[in-house]
């Protein structure tokens, strides 16, 4: 793994007001929020000890050119030593770009990877049943699905229509219907960053990464910029059943975002993101390889209306949260036999891209070979106060 600024940052990095976090070494060692400044990484940790309150400042994205802070070294420093089988804990490395905030996904906003829950629920979570399942579903639902506003009244037309056909599907309903799947990722804190390891079971026999582009929103509902996630999930397990989703999901190491957070300014807004290419690759030490694309042009909820679903009245964050997109991608090519389809291995090297952003790139391992998550907001606190900035 081989971290380098011209492969990991946006191709316009010298235009962008990229925030993010990193480990510094010192009496205390710890985490701060961190802004680049041309080659160098800044510590703005004495301002703003996290990245919620930095996000949670009002109109921060304003005040960005008169922030200042302590430099902890160059770009190209920090991410060589954040890949995690050569990081010397001794320097500085990077984080994922968020703390304090709640870690939500969305589910089923593409026609593709909906039709994809579709055959992980019919097949049980067994990768040999889903082809046949797949072609089953194709002749009955076709690939219209990709015209039909969630919610209207065409969708609830189709929706009697696949339930006289006997086809009718949760993932259907949360696809295509008037609510959103919203759902707890990952706990504060827990969430890994570029060149770290990330966690798949043991027990998982069918599973897959899903590069999302996620939001960056503050206690107000405001979206304020953009990163690279990575919804980890086990397809088998969940297949089995939708309440086993938190199985599914959220174990050690099953997110990672970043690298940075790129704030929208006159150079990169909301309608950048909507038009978004996200490419994913993922090569194995079997010399596998897999290469994928999602385009957000193609999602069937707005972006700002998934964010409306996550946040009003009705559920409030008061330190902000990320909020993962949902995926285009769902693999279905074959890796060991015909038939049965993609699956993670141990030594996996995932990388989730896209110009405006940057690269996210991660190693799978088992989640109960990871290092164990100790580093909550307990610790975080106690550190900060150990530092003197609370």
């Amino acid at each position: 793994m081989k971290l380098r600024p011209e492969d990991c940052l946006p191709e316009d990095a010298e235009r962008a007001m990229l925030v993010g976090r990193a480990w510094v070494p010192g009496d205390h060692p710890g985490p701060s929020p961190v802004i680049i400044r041309g080659a160098d990484v800044v510590d703005i940790s004495d301002t703003f000890p996290t990245m919620s309150e930095l996000l949670n400042t009002e109109s921060i994205e304003k005040k960005m050119d008169d922030l200042n802070g302590t430099k902890i070294g160059v770009i190209d420093s920090l991410l060589e030593n954040s890949a995690w089988h050569s990081q010397d804990k001794k320097h500085p490395y990077l984080l994922a770009p968020v703390d304090l905030q709640a870690v939500k996904a969305c589910g089923v906003t593409f026609a593709q990877s909906m039709l994809e829950r579709v055959i992980e629920e019919r097949a049980k979570g067994d990768p040999s049943a889903a082809q046949g399942i797949r072609n089953d579903i194709q002749k009955v639902i076709g690939l219209d699905l990709e015209s039909i506003i969630p919610g209207s009244s065409e969708a609830e037309q189709l929706k009697e229509v696949l339930i006289k056909k006997d086809m009718w599907s949760q993932y259907l309903e949360v696809g295509i219907g008037p609510d959103a799947e919203v759902f707890t990722k990952a706990q504060p804190m827990s969430v890994m960053g570029i060149g770290a390891q990330i966690g798949i079971l043991e027990k998982s026999e069918w599973n897959n990464p899903e590069p999302e582009i996620t939001l960056a929103v503050n206690a107000r509902g405001k979206i304020l910029g953009a990163t690279l996630g990575n919804d980890v999930n086990l397809r088998d397990i969940e297949g089995r059943s939708a309440l086993l989703l938190g199985k599914a999901k959220d174990n050690n190491a099953s997110a990672a975002i970043g690298p940075f957070i790129r704030l929208f300014d006159e150079n990169f807004s909301l309608d950048d993101v909507r038009m978004a290419e996200l490419s994913l690759t993922v090569r194995g030490l079997d010399q596998f390889t897999l290469h994928g694309r999602s385009s957000m042009s193609k999602i069937s909820r707005d972006v700002a209306d998934l964010v409306d679903e996550t946040i009003g009245r009705h559920h409030q964050y008061p330190d902000g949260f990320c909020l993962m997109t949902g995926t285009l991608f769902a693999p279905s090519e074959d890796r060991d036999k015909i038939g049965g389809g993609f699956t993670h291995k141990v030594g996996d090297l995932v990388q989730i891209s896209t110009p405006t952003l940057g690269a996210l790139v991660n190693e799978v391992e088992l989640s109960e070979n990871i290092q164990p998550w100790d580093f909550g907001a307990g610790a975080l606190m106690k550190n900060l106060a150990a530092r003197g900035l609370l």
